[in-house]
């Protein structure tokens, strides 16, 4: 998830649907774009949009594929015409089923309680990424919520990649990067308009 160097927090916007946000993002120097397939999300994005965001954008930041329980041949469909660097899993996906398709893949986990790193990576071992989001009850993600980070994980020495999402804005993500030293930060409705899925370009210079 990542143009730069190994030792900078990597920033990715996700929810992206309109040409001007994509190019946005690439003039603002982000490392990652999120493309939402989920129909229950507003940001969701048309296969044939998402083809002509990712080409737009190709080579210049890293394209993600976020997905919500899909069958294997719906992701397949849209890998059939979406340039896709990384997948994203935000539902029930267990690691075979998101190692399955020969593309990177992270692994998004909603938290409530105290999270063990040793746990996430016995659990899916070929994770290229963990995003640890907020648990709002009845709702995958994308909620804008924080949750309580006492609850971050000590990854130690571990090659673990850790990436922070839930409630981060232009105004706490310098502060929660200094605190948790989170491998990446995820954002959507911090650098959002009045409506979801139509982003800010002031907000994402400032994020």
């Amino acid at each position: 998830m990542t143009q730069r160097d190994q030792t900078s927090t990597r920033i990715k916007i996700c929810g992206v649907t309109r040409r001007a946000d994509a190019e946005a993002v690439v003039d603002a120097g982000v490392d990652a774009m999120g493309l939402n397939f989920s129909p229950r999300s507003p940001r969701c994005v048309g296969i044939d949009e998402a083809s002509r965001l990712a080409d737009a954008v190709a080579d210049k930041v890293c394209v993600v594929g976020l997905f919500l329980n899909h069958s294997a041949d719906g992701v397949r469909r849209v890998l059939d015409r979406v340039r896709l660097d990384l997948l994203q899993f935000h539902g029930d996906e267990a690691d075979d089923f998101c190692a399955s398709f020969g593309v990177p893949y992270m692994k998004a986990h909603r938290v409530r309680a105290a999270v063990d790193a040793t746990a996430l990576q016995a659990e899916y071992p070929a994770a290229a990424w963990h995003l640890l989001d907020a648990y709002v009850p009845g709702t995958p993600g994308g909620t804008g919520e924080q949750f309580d980070w006492q609850h971050w994980p000590d990854a130690g020495g571990s090659s673990l990649r850790l990436g922070l999402a839930g409630g981060l804005t232009p105004e706490n993500v310098a502060g929660a990067i200094r605190r948790l030293r989170p491998d990446g930060v995820d954002v959507s409705g911090g650098v959002e308009g009045p409506r979801k899925g139509e982003m800010d370009a002031e907000k994402i210079k400032a994020f």
